[in-house]
């Protein structure tokens, strides 16, 4: 079982796939004005609770690049595109992203073509 946290730019949905899935994710937006939590706030929270961020957010592959890990990140880039869609996505490729991070990858791109782990 992997621990997320999904950044508020992508849907609720996302966060209630992974827990049926067996994993403890959790929205931004669960947060008291979470809507308005600060990539740095995600981040710490991330730390502390060892979670995974869940972002399409370049800023954490920014801050990644700079201080590395922890947190481990999970960037999505697959624009804009139906929940649906994302979750598909998910379906189809979960199993490899939780062995990646299972065997101590620290960042992971993935889009539509590919998934890129560092």
């Amino acid at each position: 079982m992997l621990r997320f946290i999904v950044d508020t730019q992508l849907p609720p949905l996302l966060a209630n796939y992974l827990t049926s899935k067996g994993h403890d994710s959790m929205h931004t937006t669960y947060f008291e004005n979470g809507h308005l939590l600060q990539d740095a706030e995600i981040s710490k929270i991330a730390i502390r609770e060892n979670r995974i961020i869940v972002t399409k957010d370049n800023d954490f592959l920014e801050r990644y690049a700079v201080y590395g890990s922890p947190p481990k990140v999970l960037l999505l880039q697959f624009g804009n595109s139906k929940n649906s869609e994302l979750i598909n996505s998910f379906e189809m490729e979960l199993e490899k992203l939780v062995t990646l991070f299972s065997e101590g990858v620290n960042l992971i791109i993935f889009n539509r073509q590919q998934i890129i782990s560092y």
